[in-house]
């Protein structure tokens, strides 16, 4: 009897001294926890990671719908801005005629008839409600006479030799510049100034650099 009692104190039959089985258990619990912890800290790191990738996703499909939003809109105002674009040239050569008209007749002089008056003022008029009219709608003539030649707004038709201006000035403008709200529609057909020619033989005629030669 003694001797089973003993046994079953001891240690149960067929396995480990309860002791042991104890701290195998805590052994395994321990393991298990950490496990756990590690796979829920990686979890966690994948998915913050995966948030910040949607994210900035987010923002730059965000910032291309705004980049597209803002050309379309561009598009927009400049088909509406400049849908008129041919019909302006065409209203601003009939401007030009007008003007034309107006430099045909002869200047004004005491005596004239007064018909030729009229005409004048009537035609003066005429042109200035033309002018007004356009101006409203965004086109505007400018008279490049006097300014320096731009190669963006002015068409050179000829040049002139002057020593009355610097090289370059647009002495006489054949017809004006036209824009549609700031943005050139016609160029000006200008006469440029240019130096004049130096006379042949003259002891300006050669050229610097030979008469520096010349003297060495």
């Amino acid at each position: 009897m003694s001797t089973s009692h003993t046994h079953q104190a001891g240690a149960p039959a067929g396995g480990a001294p309860l002791e042991q089985q104890d701290d195998l258990q805590a052994a395994s619990g321990l393991e298990t926890h950490d496990d756990l912890m590690a796979a829920a800290t990686a979890r966690i790191t994948a998915l913050e990671a995966e948030r910040d990738d949607y994210k900035d996703r987010w923002i730059r499909g965000e910032a291309e719908m705004a980049n597209v939003r803002i050309r379309a809109k561009r598009d927009v105002d400049e088909a509406r801005q400049y849908a008129v674009q041919k019909f302006a040239q065409d209203v601003t050569e009939a401007a030009d005629n007008l003007r034309r008209g107006l430099d045909s007749l002869p200047p004004p002089h005491p005596g004239e008839a007064d018909l030729v008056t009229k005409m004048r003022d009537g035609f003066a008029g005429v042109e200035r409600a033309f002018l007004a009219v356009l101006e409203r709608n965004g086109i505007r003539r400018e008279d490049p006479t006097g300014a320096m030649f731009d190669a963006n707004s002015h068409q050179a038709m000829s040049e002139q030799e002057t020593d009355a201006h610097p090289a370059g000035t647009v002495l006489q403008a054949w017809t004006p510049a036209w824009t549609l709200n700031g943005r050139l529609l016609r160029a000006a057909m200008v006469v440029v100034a240019k130096a004049p020619a130096l006379e042949l033989g003259g002891p300006s005629s050669e050229p610097a650099g030979a008469r520096l030669n010349s003297t060495v």
